[in-house]
């Protein structure tokens, strides 16, 4: 069974940092873009960072540029997503998700991701 998992999340203060890891079960997610996205209590999801598959080009949203990095590790069929300098916007429950399989390119809509998802794992940053 293909599955997503997330982890990392946790409370952590102005300033501070985390990192987030998605880790698949059942398929390869080097073959996969993949994506992080955030969902605030109230609000639409809204995408953070994915990485693509062909050649691990990044993008990032403007909010979060300079400050999160999103990674690969083949090895542990693992994604990652490192966030320095976390404001309160941040607390959110965070996802990530698997594109098609070497699709082309990744974008920061979840249309692009279809309904491979994991279970999101919850950040909370006071303001």
């Amino acid at each position: 069974q293909e599955q997503l998992v997330e982890s990392g999340g946790g409370l952590v203060q102005p300033g501070g940092s985390l990192r987030l890891s998605c880790a698949a079960s059942g398929f390869t997610l080097a073959e996969h873009a993949i994506g992080w996205f955030r969902q605030a209590p109230g609000k639409e999801r809204e995408g953070v960072s994915c990485i693509t598959t062909t050649d691990n080009s990044t993008h990032y949203a403007d909010a979060v540029k300079g400050r999160f990095t999103i990674s690969r590790d083949v090895a542990k069929n693992t994604v990652y997503l490192q966030m320095n300098s976390l404001h309160a916007e941040a607390t959110a429950i965070h996802y990530c998700a698997a594109g098609g399989w070497w699709s082309s390119g990744c974008l920061l809509t979840t249309k692009f991701y279809g309904a491979s998802w994991g279970q999101g794992t919850p950040v909370t940053v006071p303001g």
